[in-house]
């Protein structure tokens, strides 16, 4: 413990924030994937955009990153690591921070990620688990994506899903963190490997119920076609059952597994006043967020730290 240590492993939060002085913290983060299509300059994009959400979510913004790779150089040329890095480095560039270095080791199966240092006002940190009463939650992206690159990896979707799903995947959640900085939001964090309820249940801390309309949630449809043929990851399984006694079920829903759905590079999920909740939205959506949505109400601690409406 230090008392510059402003967020660290006493939470679930997204990154670590360490306090330099009385305007900056460091935030860091580390993340890496392996392959979630074939291309492999769009899983480099995808791989960085995931690694670098954790900034985004604690409000901060990215200024070095350290590329982390295991390379499979028994079956693939260097030509495919300079096409990963160079989707690495696009991303990292789009939101104004630099590569300024890393390390790569032969393995046998791929791995592409970032270790990622950003900065924020360490008076103005978003934690995952400061809920306030009262307070919708707006999602940015659809669901679905554990399903869809569970089926890629199966060669069952055609090349124009993939290309929708690639785009989803590397998009950064930069411009929604700069949006939402500008509005009256008590809490966020975004979406990854724990699924929708995964991560609504780390913000309600136990401290508060979080209401969803399960008809609000954006889903991706070639998901729900994909899922009804039954391909869902072991992982989503895996989440409804660690997080399925915390949800009270008020009415069921025949797509209902979407809600633990494991995510890769997933959208934030933003806790804000619902006041200012209709106008983050739209700010959202005119910002390239199209499938953004209010997906949820913060109320009292009820039986169930998640509802299902």
């Amino acid at each position: 413990m230090d008392e510059n240590i402003l967020v660290g492993l006493d939470s679930s939060d997204d990154a670590s924030v360490f306090k330099m002085d009385e305007h900056r913290a460091l935030v860091q983060t580390l993340d890496f994937i392996t392959p979630v299509v074939d291309d492999p300059y769009v899983y480099g994009q995808i791989a960085a955009a995931n690694s670098l959400s954790d900034v985004f979510a604690m409000g901060g913004d990215v200024m070095t990153a350290l590329n982390i790779v295991g390379f499979d150089g028994c079956h693939h040329p260097k030509s495919v690591l300079k096409e990963i890095l160079e989707g690495g480095q696009q991303k990292v560039k789009e939101c104004g921070g630099l590569i300024i270095g890393g390390h790569t080791i032969e393995a046998p199966e791929m791995v592409y990620g970032l270790s990622v240092t950003g900065y924020v006002h360490p008076n103005k940190i978003y934690r995952n688990n400061a809920l306030r009463e009262g307070d919708v939650l707006i999602l940015t992206k659809p669901i679905g994506m554990g399903v869809m690159t569970t089926a890629i990896k199966a060669d069952m979707v055609d090349e124009k899903s993939i290309e929708k799903v690639a785009y989803i995947l590397a998009q950064l959640n930069y411009k929604g963190s700069l949006a939402m900085r500008e509005f009256d939001v008590g809490a966020c964090t975004d979406i990854t490997g724990f699924g929708l309820f995964g991560h609504a249940y780390e913000m309600s801390d136990k401290r508060f119920s979080l209401e969803f309309d399960f008809k609000t949630i954006p889903i991706l449809e070639e998901a729900k076609e994909l899922a009804d043929m039954g391909i869902i990851p072991v992982g989503t399984y895996n989440n409804r059952a660690y997080i399925g006694d915390k949800v009270k079920v008020l009415n069921s829903y025949k797509d209902e597994i979407f809600a633990y759905d494991a995510q890769t590079s997933g959208g934030l999920l933003i806790s804000v006043s619902q006041k200012d909740a209709p106008v983050l939205l739209a700010r959202l959506q005119n910002e390239g967020y199209e499938y953004s949505a209010i997906i949820a109400h913060v109320k009292r601690l009820e039986e169930k730290s998640l509802i299902l409406r």
